[in-house]
């Protein structure tokens, strides 16, 4: 028998050790699934409210209780999450294409193009990444949209930083050098050779600032940048129940839990991508 199939753990055993990386891609999983198609999960109406049930608790007809106008909150999370996922995927991408072209074009050119391209990232770096977004909503405006974009920007640098670290690295592998050498066409070394070797760490980078995208996502929402009201998303959720904290605690809890459960489920997946490596 192979010295390998050996080695390799048992079903059970790989399952214990991977319990939290289980429920972590279940829970987001589960998320995605609330953004694509919320009323399988909610078939309530988020904008109908009934006045007669206003500032019910969490209980088994309204999973996390109704708000001040008698809508039930799960439904309005649950529909909420299209236009907080999608936002915060677009600028996750946005950051990701941006910031990994940048990074891409920096170490492989090197020289003067190299220095002015870090200098702006460092720039950027050096500005707490809420204010950078703060900042271009300023420019753009309100709107979930302009959120997304604000974010996105926000993450260039972080990429940039990261996938010129990595090209650097992998520009003076043995097999970049003699692909040079054989007069290979530098685009195709650069795509074929640095690119496919270089993205890793880029990767799990786009894991952990996902949820990090969460964060910034919602916290626009919830200083009135995000959508307009009555239109439900996650941070403007939060922001409607910090008036009835004292008499209703299920409206600013449940949204908030929701975001924290992601947040964390994301950053387990991005350690495993850390620690196994992505190939």
């Amino acid at each position: 028998m192979r010295e390998d199939l050996l080695q390799r753990p048992a079903p059970a055993a790989w399952l214990r050790g991977h319990l939290g990386l289980l429920a972590a891609s279940a829970v987001v999983l589960l998320v995605l699934a609330w953004a694509v198609a919320p009323a399988v999960f909610a078939g309530s109406d988020p904008l109908h409210g009934v006045p007669a049930q206003k500032l019910r608790g969490p209980s088994a007809g309204h999973w996390f209780g109704t708000d001040n106008l008698g809508r039930d909150l799960y439904a309005r999370v649950v529909h909420g999450t299209g236009l907080s996922v999608s936002a915060t995927v677009f600028a996750v991408l946005l950051g990701l294409i941006v910031g990994s072209l940048l990074g891409l074009v920096a170490g492989t050119a090197g020289g003067a193009v190299d220095t002015a391209i870090m200098r702006v990232v460092d720039v950027l770096l050096s500005i707490p990444d809420l204010l950078v977004a703060l900042a271009m909503i300023t420019v753009l405006g309100l709107g979930t949209r302009n959120v997304a974009i604000a974010v996105g920007v926000s993450l260039i640098a972080r990429f940039a930083r990261v996938m010129r670290g990595e090209v650097l690295r992998v520009r003076r592998a043995p097999y970049v050098e003699a692909a040079f050498a054989s007069g290979v066409r530098w685009h195709t070394v650069l795509f074929r050779h640095v690119l496919r070797n270089a993205y890793g760490p880029v990767a799990a980078l786009a894991a952990v600032d996902f949820g990090v995208a969460v964060l910034f996502v919602a916290s626009l929402s919830f200083l009135g940048y995000g959508a307009v009201p009555p239109t439900p998303e996650w941070g403007s959720l939060v922001s409607d129940g910090r008036g009835f904290l004292a008499t209703a605690w299920w409206l600013t809890t449940m949204p908030g839990l929701v975001i924290v459960v992601l947040v964390l489920s994301t950053q387990r997946i991005a350690r495993a991508l850390q620690k196994d490596g992505v190939r």
